[in-house]
């Protein structure tokens, strides 16, 4: 059984593109579900995944609400399961995905955290521009929120990924999709000092490591590449030091980008194109967002609301 669970998730890193996050998310959930058949008495040595049927999964899912997890987590763990046993049937080694009929706990809708444009402004502000790190920041910072990409993708772009000419980044995103993101002149100024003044210094410290140079658009300080957790915490850094009231992460900046750019117009599909949505319903959330946005001015402006 251990051995399909290493296939899947190479399949996942390897040919799906997945980030790291991701695929140990996948891998916690399905040996957690492992855990559940031994104790369920099922020896795993001599056990075929296709021995497993849709009962086991639900009464899996079922101890999983009694220990007190959150249906958003048992949901999760499903979806995981699900994408393995499909992996499983196109593979050839299980007949039927026993997870495919299990229904999914019905979730609540949370509308993603949008930050006011001034809050945006106060945010991009906060790096320093006259070290290299600050220059990094400020170029990151600039960057997801002018082109609304994932953070994954943020961090797999490499120099030659960037057409300046055009104002335009190639990214890859999920399913090893490929697209092309625009870059305002705001982000367009802040990658050229970077890569001008900072990135230089800072490959520096590949020598320094004994690392081999990278084509890598972001560096650490060892000259490598700066991985997606690492700018998750830059954007958490600096959303502290402006002191922002709500809780920002990349994603913040990408449901950002998505809210102003509808809030200023912009075509539904444009923006599905732009976020690498493979389906329009993920984009239209952006659309409630807005409208929770025009209550907020309403309330605020109208003098009898």
């Amino acid at each position: 059984m251990y051995g399909y669970i290493d296939h899947f998730i190479s399949y996942l890193r390897d040919v799906r593109n997945h980030s790291a996050h991701t695929v140990r998310s996948y891998a916690r959930d399905i040996l957690q579900f492992v855990d559940f058949l031994e104790q369920q008495g099922f020896k795993i040595e001599a056990t075929e995944w296709g021995q497993i049927d849709y009962l086991i999964i639900r009464r899996f899912l079922g101890k999983l609400s009694e220990e007190g997890y959150t249906r958003r987590s048992v949901a999760r763990k499903l979806s995981s399961l699900k994408s393995f046993f499909r992996f499983l049937l196109r593979q050839g080694l299980v007949s039927t995905n026993p997870a495919a009929p299990v229904t999914s706990p019905k979730l609540e809708k949370r509308l993603p955290g949008v930050l006011e444009k001034s809050e945006v402004e106060q945010l991009l502000a906060a790096p320093p521009g006259d070290n290299p790190k600050g220059l990094r920041d400020g170029a990151i910072l600039e960057t997801l929120y002018a082109t609304g990409m994932r953070v994954a993708e943020l961090a797999h772009i490499d120099l030659g990924d960037l057409d300046y000419h055009a104002g335009e980044v190639r990214v890859v995103g999920k399913g090893n999709k490929e697209r092309i993101v625009l870059l305002g002149s705001c982000a367009l100024q802040a990658l050229r000092s970077y890569i001008v003044d900072g990135r230089p210094r800072l490959a520096q410290g590949s020598a320094r490591s004994d690392s081999a140079p990278t084509d890598a658009l972001f560096l650490n300080r060892d000259g490598t590449r700066l991985t997606d957790r690492s700018i998750h915490r830059v954007v958490v850094r600096y959303a502290k030091a402006a002191a922002l009231s709500q809780k920002v992460t990349p994603h913040t900046l990408r449901h950002s980008f998505a809210t102003h750019m509808l809030e200023a117009g912009a075509d539904l599909r444009v923006v599905q194109e732009l976020l690498g949505h493979a389906n329009l319903v993920s984009t239209q959330i952006y659309t409630h967002v807005s409208k929770e946005h025009l209550k907020q001015v309403y309330d605020k402006a109208h003098p009898r609301a």
